[in-house]
């Protein structure tokens, strides 16, 4: 079968496609034949770096999330032919992932979809669309009466996160660095839009009672700052490439009646995956992406994933 394989750090022009076994089924793993492949940054950042450390299997095939059909169900309780999402779990670190024809996968990570969508827009919702929505109804327990404050909302999870938030109703606060952004996050469905310059807290006129901070620690003390009395911050990302907070002081640096809490994606359910296609389907909104790649331009794919310069969604396109 094609595949991507990487052996150690690389640069995006070092990806290849080349020609592997397709994999052997054994018991508790399932073989889905993929149809196509959402990128995520963390990808780029094992290729950069992460793929030097020894918990990542080598050579690996990256990739932590995909769509398409079960080739060979083992045990699992699926059927051949079988409509499937799968994402997490050690996916492109631990096994073999997403950027190849095949993948044997744990079946404890493998769902099945019943739904209409295309291979593509489907793609786009596994990490993402489960990232957005574990966020918001998992931590920030969002309901249609909360004003939800989106910070980071032109990345993936931000849009997705915007678009399931009006799928119950809330009002939605967007952020961006820049007011050119404001047009395309009020078609996703944001009610107001901000321009963060870091310091919301001080100039912000309706706080917020959920934040969902996807910006990081970068901002994180400045949202629990904006936040009403209760509320609730959940920290899911960290496109402010600031990982930690130095000295954190948790009595000091959380407010009084101010809740956080954090999102961490590796343990997705089929419950989830149901609640986000029925939340998608309901609302009459499709997942959104921004572009797509064939496996033999995964070189395109990266250089662009790496830079950041998609404004959205990469897909692969493998069937």
């Amino acid at each position: 079968m094609r595949a991507v394989v990487l052996t150690g750090r690389c640069e995006a022009a070092d990806m290849k496609v080349s020609e592997i076994p397709v994999p052997a089924v054994v018991p508790g793993w399932v073989l889905v034949k993929i149809h196509a492949a959402g990128l995520n940054h963390s990808e780029a950042l094992l290729r950069m770096f992460e793929i030097e450390n020894d918990y990542i299997r080598k050579p690996i095939v990256p990739g932590i999330e995909c769509v398409g059909e079960v080739e060979d169900p083992s045990d699992s309780g699926l059927a051949k032919g079988d409509r499937v999402v799968a994402l997490m779990g050690g996916m492109g670190r631990s096994f073999n992932g997403s950027y190849a024809e095949y993948a044997l996968l744990p079946a404890t990570n493998v769902f099945k979809v019943e739904t209409d969508m295309d291979w593509l827009s489907l793609a786009a919702v596994p990490e993402t669309y489960f990232t957005a929505y574990g966020s918001l109804f998992k931590c920030l327990l969002l309901q249609k009466e909360d004003t939800l404050l989106v910070r980071g909302a032109t990345s993936t999870v931000g849009l997705a996160a915007i678009q399931l938030a009006k799928a119950i109703g809330a009002k939605v606060i967007a952020t961006s660095r820049r007011e050119t952004a404001f047009e395309k996050l009020k078609a996703v469905g944001a009610d107001e839009c901000l321009v963060d310059d870091g310091e919301l807290a001080v100039r912000i006129e309706e706080r917020p009672n959920k934040v969902l901070e996807l910006i990081g620690p970068a901002t994180l003390s400045d949202s629990m700052a904006c936040v009403s009395r209760p509320g609730y911050v959940c920290n899911t990302g960290i496109l402010g490439n600031k990982f930690t907070i130095e000295r954190f002081d948790p009595i000091k640096m959380i407010p009084n009646g101010v809740f956080l809490t954090g999102f961490f994606s590796n343990y997705p359910t089929q419950t989830a995956v149901d609640g986000i296609i029925h939340l998608l389907e309901a609302s009459g909104q499709k997942p959104l992406y921004s572009r797509v790649f064939t496996l033999e331009q995964i070189e395109q794919a990266h250089h662009l994933l790496e830079k950041g310069g998609a404004g959205g969604k990469i897909i692969l396109n493998i069937q």
